[in-house]
């Protein structure tokens, strides 16, 4: 399993097990199956709601004996309602006590979108606090005191172009670690992807498999598939691999981290087994070429220029 290794010298599994959309027992079990099949990177977030089922299975596994709290790379998010000073810090205490853990390892601003305390997803103007209000940069100096207060071991952002990220690091004292973005072959980012290898900023790409279960009116009129493209079915048949295999070792291979969602045991197993693959320079060729800058995620929920959020992708 290919590694990517922060300054400190930690490291992660590039390859991760996502959990968005997966609740309840069905989360929990997932869990358990991933870490027993090998998997040592876990993703969720507040607005997932499905923290305290992540952590009764990682305290149920780590009370097996054979995998410990330190064997296991967890990243939870800070949600769009917890941006202000007074609020942040409050807001990783709860992941972790429902994550029954001492620490994240990894600690990221969800999206560079703040709404008044309490508005767990905005219906109106007036839900919003403006960038004037709540700049991302105060509340990055409160991400700086969770690191510094050993809450998070690495500190870092969700859903960040290249322009914020410029400008976050610039007025930032400890430089994001990681930017968590929707990443696929019909969506590659390069020159996101060049800006964050240069300022040593890691990604991981979520959605991966397209994100195929996501609620109906999340979704765009005949999106296209990825485990439909030809050209991905036709590299997954040459490696004696599946389409999602193919997809997953792909973003391995540009040297990120990638967390694809899945809860049935043979679809863990699976994905974990990706890391086998040696896709062939031909290979990331061919599927170079398939990028659309076609988002799954289109951010359009979060936009509401009243409140000075006109494209939240700067693109």
């Amino acid at each position: 399993m290919k590694t990517l290794q922060f300054d400190n010298k930690d490291t992660v599994h590039a390859i991760g097990l996502g959990t968005w959309k997966n609740k309840g027992n069905d989360v929990k079990n997932a869990v358990k199956e991933a870490l027993h099949a090998g998997f040592r990177h876990i993703d969720t977030a507040a607005i997932y709601g499905n923290e305290e089922e992540i952590g009764e299975a990682l305290a149920e596994v780590f009370a097996e004996g054979e995998i410990n709290r330190e064997d296991v790379f967890v990243t939870s998010k800070l949600w769009n309602d917890a941006h202000q000073k007074g609020y942040v810090i409050p807001a990783i205490q709860d992941s972790l006590k429902k994550l029954q853990l001492d620490y994240l390892d990894l600690y990221l601003i969800h999206w560079p979108v703040a709404l008044k305390p309490g508005v767990h997803f905005p219906r109106k103007a007036d839900d919003y606090l403006s960038p004037e209000e709540c700049p991302i940069s105060e509340t990055w100096e409160q991400m700086e005191q969770i690191k510094k207060e050993g809450l998070a071991r690495h500190i870092g952002v969700s859903n960040f172009s290249k322009k914020k990220l410029q400008d976050l690091v610039a007025k930032s004292n400890i430089k994001p670690e990681m930017n968590q973005i929707e990443m696929h072959p019909l969506l590659q980012q390069p020159e996101l992807v060049d800006y964050c290898k240069e300022e040593g900023i890691f990604i991981t790409g979520y959605s991966p498999l397209g994100s195929g279960d996501r609620s109906e009116d999340m979704k765009a009129a005949e999106e296209p598939s990825l485990m439909e493209l030809s050209e991905i079915k036709n590299i997954a048949k040459k490696h004696n691999a599946t389409p999602a295999q193919v997809l997953i070792n792909w973003q391995t291979e540009r040297g990120t981290a990638v967390i694809p969602k899945a809860t049935s045991k043979e679809h863990i197993v699976a994905n974990f087994q990706a890391a086998r693959i040696a896709l062939e320079e031909e290979d990331m060729q061919l599927i170079t070429e398939l990028d659309k800058n076609f988002r799954f995620i289109t951010g359009k929920f979060f936009e509401e220029p009243e409140k000075g959020y006109d494209n939240i992708y700067d693109e």
